[in-house]
């Protein structure tokens, strides 16, 4: 199997789409940290989300036979949820500047779009590991260990990069 390419042509059937970036390894791993913090943040909005809406729902329900202190409650939760749903929104629009895709929000998984033997794939990272140690091509869920050439090719790489 051959490394990953960021900067070669892919088959017409794989090609990514317009203004689709495709990371090396050490970029994908470089971006790590910063990627874990937003998904840190989307989980905890998407959290805070799902212990407010049930609150919101049973209090528009009742909306009619609310006391002032209910009815105060119920504004203070349209402005928070109207908040974190933005917070999350911004989140999600951080990911999708720096190009990664957030493949399951439950798990907090992430993908880094590259090119494997010419066809889409991923290095996969989820929430809680500390390295990106996995890939998988496009559609697929079973993730695969980043094969040991693989580091060496982008030692290789920085070192020619580097003279």
């Amino acid at each position: 199997m051959s490394s990953p390419i960021s900067n070669t042509g892919p088959s017409a059937s794989n090609k990514p789409g317009r203004g689709e970036r495709l990371l090396t390894l050490g970029t994908a791993r470089q971006m790590v940290p910063l990627v874990s913090r937003i998904v840190q943040d989307i989980l905890a909005s998407r959290h805070e989300l799902a212990l407010l809406r049930p609150e919101q729902v049973r209090l528009d329900r009742e909306r009619r036979s609310l006391d002032w202190p209910e009815r105060s409650r119920r504004y203070q939760l349209q402005d928070r949820i109207i908040a974190e749903e933005n917070r999350l929104q911004g989140a999600l629009e951080e990911l999708d500047g720096l190009g990664v895709l957030l493949l399951d929000p439950l798990k907090g998984q992430i993908g880094f779009p590259t090119l494997v033997n010419d066809r889409r794939a991923f290095f996969s990272w989820k929430l809680g590991e500390e390295r990106l140690n996995h890939w998988h091509f496009l559609g697929e869920k079973v993730r695969r260990r980043i094969p040991a050439s693989w580091e060496e090719g982008e030692l290789v790489f920085k070192k020619k990069k580097g003279k």
